[in-house]
């Protein structure tokens, strides 16, 4: 793919405070650039970060035929930068984009493109410790048409963001609230990708919650509203003793990149890992009695958060005395060691340029 580079005339790189960051607000000076016409995907191009002109026609606006994937560059101890696990997102990008009949990217590209654009702007990933460059590929229908039909035309872009930790609590425990009479996905919806669409639909829902006084949403299963599903920004994963439990990917849950990792090393450790469907009030009885020792959401942008505190219908139970695990500290520390190459990447899960 041959990608043509048009840098920006002035940096705004001095202009960053980099010891007062957010998370998401402040954007790195390029963004890459692709579009979709005529059956293939051409114009592969890097330009100075700006804003968009479209139709208020823009189908995507109004049928949100939208997807997204959320990664990660680090610095590293040798002076390079670390991309982790890049392949999977180059991968199940294309998993959303058949879901919702968006033409698929070849994975090189998508790699050659991401690399490309990071290297040109490397100096804007953050060199203190527990922040990183957040990246942010993306792709939406471009056709202005108000019917609802498949898109002829598309964009994939790429932007980044230099970032501090998503959740202010870092690795403090959060407090969660079940979703109640709201569903997040159903079997053959769109839960297992992520599609714009998702989100909006949780907002409301997390929002009742935060009224509450809890960081987040808890998704039951939709038919039963009975079977732990995900939090609304990460997978949630319980320590059961030696076993560690998470819902099964059957359709309404993303494959978590994180959580596929967590997985991993724990198997490794010597854990029993169990991918199995897990009732709310096995978590609640485990809770109080205290076979459940530990939980914790997993995600690309908070990486691993852990949970004190989980209201069901109106009961509060309290995990760990609402104090942070040590299986939690330890993956949160060995996932941070990799990533930042203080230790051996054993896996390979880090590119790095």
């Amino acid at each position: 793919m041959n990608i043509k580079i048009q840098k920006t005339e002035k940096s705004r790189l001095q202009e960053v405070d980099f010891d007062n960051l957010g998370f998401g607000d402040i954007f790195t000076d390029h963004m890459f650039v692709m579009d979709y016409k005529d059956g293939k995907w051409q114009d592969a191009r890097i330009v100075p970060f700006q804003n968009l002109s479209f139709s208020p026609a823009l189908i995507t606006l109004h049928y949100a035929q939208t997807i997204f994937e959320g990664m990660k560059a680090y610095y590293s101890k040798n002076g390079k930068i670390n991309i982790f696990r890049p392949q999977v997102h180059a991968n199940r990008i294309n998993v959303s984009a058949k879901r919702l009949c968006i033409p698929e990217l070849e994975p090189d590209d998508f790699m050659q493109a991401l690399t490309t654009l990071l290297d040109l702007d490397r100096k804007w990933v953050p060199k203190n410790e527990e922040e990183s460059l957040y990246i942010r590929p993306f792709i939406f229908a471009t056709d202005e048409y108000l019917g609802v039909a498949v898109s002829k035309t598309y964009k994939f872009m790429i932007i980044m963001s230099p970032v501090s930790k998503y959740y202010k609590e870092g690795l403090s425990p959060i407090s969660l609230m079940t979703s109640g009479e709201f569903t997040r996905a159903c079997e053959g919806g769109t839960g297992y990708i992520k599609a714009g669409g998702n989100y909006a639909s949780s907002l409301y829902p997390a929002k009742l919650a935060k009224d509450k006084g809890y960081a987040q949403i808890l998704w039951l299963d939709n038919k039963e509203h009975k079977y732990v599903e995900e939090v609304g920004t990460m997978n949630i994963l319980f320590l059961f003793g030696d076993e560690l439990v998470t819902a099964p990917l059957e359709g309404t849950i993303l494959s978590g990149v994180t959580r596929d990792s967590i997985l991993t090393l724990a198997k490794e450790w010597g854990y029993k890992v169990s991918e199995r469907r897990l009732m709310i009030d096995e978590v609640l009885e485990g809770a109080e009695n205290g076979t459940l020792t530990e939980v914790f959401g997993a995600g690309t942008a908070a990486i691993i958060s852990p949970v004190g505190k989980i209201n069901h219908l109106g009961r509060d139970v309290t995990i760990n005395n609402n104090e942070t695990g040590e299986f939690s500290k330890r993956i949160y520390e060995e996932l941070k060691n990799i990533r930042y190459g203080e230790i051996e990447d054993n896996h390979n899960w880090n590119l790095s340029i």
